[in-house]
């Protein structure tokens, strides 16, 4: 089993910028991809962002220019840099991981609790 424990969320006006962060624990070493998810109120859980233990990044078109994805392998702890935050950014961002790079994509393998992203406008 791997825990994924998320944090870095909160409330911030729009052209501001927060930092997520998500550490995974547990039988951790199995761990290819991780990735952020999020979720925003009436819509469904899209894909933000992924990167594999060999830095390779995938980047929501919504995102890029304005988020950057990055990893420690050694503790297994992803970061989402988001810059530039615009309302639209508001929701649930979860963490994700798994040993397939396409299962991160299509939202399966271990979750976190999520940290709520607010963008006031």
């Amino acid at each position: 089993q791997v825990q994924l424990v998320e944090s870095g969320g909160g409330l911030v006006q729009a052209g501001g910028s927060l930092r997520l962060s998500c550490a995974a624990s547990g039988s951790s070493s199995s761990i290819d991809a991780m990735g952020w998810h999020r979720q925003a109120p009436g819509k469904q859980r899209e894909l933000v962002a992924i990167i594999t233990t060999g830095g390779r990044t995938v980047y929501a078109d919504s995102v890029k220019g304005r988020f950057t994805i990055s990893r420690v392998n050694a503790n297994n702890t992803v970061y989402l840099q988001m810059n530039s935050l615009k309302p639209e950014d508001t929701g649930v961002y979860y963490c994700n991981a798994d040993s397939l790079v396409l299962n991160v994509v299509g939202g399966r393998g271990y979750w976190g609790q999520g940290t709520q992203v607010t963008v006031s406008s």
